[in-house]
């Protein structure tokens, strides 16, 4: 158990894995409360108008890409999450009065969620890169595989509280309580002790994201997953349109049944992040295994014929995302020279959630024309396609082969895996 919570060792890690598990908490209940207000009471089921919220919310971290990296990489990272925090509390706050005070419509709700975006496009990529500074080299990959365990175990909680409070007093009360818990993160960075962190290694001021991307092509291995990240992040991670349509249309279900469903997965995530947690360094074929296995999850979920099955597929799904995620992002920063990792996590992170503006409207035309199930389709599809792209790089790049050892059949590779950043920047 030291093993697996051995990031928790620093100060400045236990005090900002403190602040954000509170925070992340009131996240993930804004984002239950606001998918539910637009599918059921702002519009008549229109799963589509869901994905338009998800693109507005997601789409600035691909607009504003070079800028938002550089930035990271620029300025005093904790001063900037500061800065956006505070500025993602205020956002909550006054979308929770416009919907308490019953003026809400769905045109504010595309505003709050673009502004929102626009704030969260400058507070990803500097999120995660602070990790870094947070704890030394050795313990990078556990530190990340802890953030996310934080993440959804938070997951667990929020959907549930979300979709009790909203079928009880209203979701304006939800987006109000997410503000106050920005309050925990701000005190967190507050009470650091900033002489125990690590310093941004300054980058190049007229190099800015181009030399991001160009250290990118140059590694084979970092954007194998960038293109894995792309195709499930954009057609697979759409979490909220599957089970809020699902639960509504196909079971006949409410609000709290919504949130238990979202806390479902969120137990399968937290399994995969504490998995990910416990392994020394993160396993590049771990990501090929999970998105495979991510496409065969998406597939059972889309055949199950009652809710609680349906449940118990949603959570295989958390397990295999997660682990994909965890291990996708663990693997870029540990393999990223530090001088550009803002810029590459900044390359990352628009590729993971700037794909939502297109897949997002996309599976909910599919769930609105075809039905839940075969928007859970596209899901499955990009799972496959995703864990096939990493089978190509393992044969193309690492030698792939089938051989037979001992009478038995196996898989090996042939070649090693490529050089480490500063032999490939030279």
């Amino acid at each position: 158990m030291n093993n697996l919570f051995r990031s928790l060792a620093g100060v400045n890690y236990r005090i900002w894995f403190v602040g954000a598990i509170v925070s992340n908490v009131g996240t993930w209940m804004q984002r239950t409360a606001q998918d539910w207000i637009v599918l059921t009471e702002l519009t008549r089921n229109n799963a589509t108008a869901v994905g338009v919220t998800m693109a507005l919310q997601f789409g600035p971290q691909l607009v504003l890409l070079p800028v938002t990296g550089w930035a990271a990489d620029r300025f005093d990272r904790r001063r900037l999450l500061m800065c956006t925090q505070a500025a993602m509390g205020l956002l909550g706050a006054g979308l929770g009065i416009m919907t308490v005070t019953g003026v809400v419509q769905l045109w504010h709700v595309y505003v709050f969620a673009l502004l929102l975006g626009i704030v969260a496009a400058f507070d990803a990529p500097a999120r995660q890169t602070f990790v870094g500074d947070l704890v030394d080299g050795r313990n990078l990959s556990n530190a990340v595989a802890l953030n996310s365990a934080s993440f959804n175990a938070a997951r667990t909680i929020g959907p549930a509280v979300a979709g009790l409070m909203t079928a009880a007093v209203g979701a304006g009360w939800v987006f109000l309580i997410n503000a106050v818990t920005f309050g925990a993160v701000l005190i967190s960075l507050r009470l650091m002790r900033t002489d125990q962190l690590g310093r941004n290694a300054r980058p190049s001021r007229r190099g800015g994201l181009v030399d991001g991307f160009r250290y990118v092509r140059r590694r084979p291995d970092i954007m194998v997953i960038l293109v894995m990240v792309f195709l499930i992040g954009t057609f697979g991670l759409n979490f909220p349109i599957y089970t809020s349509t699902m639960a509504s249309t196909v079971f006949g279900k409410g609000a709290g049944e919504f949130g238990i469903l979202s806390s479902i997965m969120a137990v399968g995530s937290v399994a995969g992040a504490l998995l990910s947690a416990r392994r020394e360094k993160p396993r590049v074929s771990l990501l090929f295994v999970g998105a495979l296995m991510f496409g065969v999850g998406c597939l059972i979920a889309a055949v199950m014929p009652t809710f609680w099955l349906f449940g118990a597929a949603l959570a295989l799904i958390g397990l295999f995302s997660q682990t994909l995620m965890t291990t996708a992002n663990g693997t870029v920063q540990l393999a990223t020279d530090p001088a550009v990792r803002g810029r590459v996590m900044a390359i990352y992170m628009a590729i993971f959630m700037g794909g939502t503006p297109i897949g997002a409207p996309i599976v909910g035309w599919v769930a609105d024309t075809l039905g839940p199930r075969w928007g859970l389709g596209v899901g499955a599809a990009s799972g496959i396609v995703a864990g096939a792209v990493g089978v190509y790089y393992l044969v193309r790049w690492r030698g792939l082969r089938l051989r037979v050892r001992g009478g038995r059949p196996a898989f090996v590779l042939e070649e090693p895996e490529v050089a480490r950043p500063e032999a490939a920047a030279a």
